[in-house]
């Protein structure tokens, strides 16, 4: 049977989503693609909260280069959120995508930032 994309990611992701769940101290920090933007979630999996976002929709980081320079930017921009709330550390959830390009710019820029992955 062959997988299409999206299940493919999805069983991916599941895969990665039963070793680590996220914490209030220790957050997940997941990753979603789409053609156009890129977005990024701080999420709390006990209380199923998302304590911090950021995206490539938001006007700060729209129009800056191409779409890796603004995966960059995205990520700079989640890490200054997860310090004002107080968070340095965090799990990464590269949400069953490969860890190259976009998401790769991503973490890099997260790391930037000063949060630790």
């Amino acid at each position: 049977m062959q997988l299409t994309k999206l299940k493919r990611r999805k069983r991916i992701h599941s895969r990665v989503r039963k070793k680590i769940q996220g914490t209030a101290e220790k957050p997940r920090l997941n990753v979603y693609r789409s053609n156009r933007y890129i977005y990024a979630q701080l999420i709390d999996d006990v209380s199923g909260k998302t304590l911090a976002s950021a995206s490539s929709f938001e006007a700060s980081v729209a129009n800056d280069g191409n779409k890796s320079d603004q995966a960059k930017e995205v990520g700079k921009l989640i890490a200054e959120r997860a310090k004002a709330a107080g968070i340095d550390g965090v799990l990464f959830d590269r949400g069953g995508y490969l860890y190259h390009g976009r998401v790769k710019s991503l973490a890099e820029g997260a790391r930037e930032g000063g949060l630790n992955l």
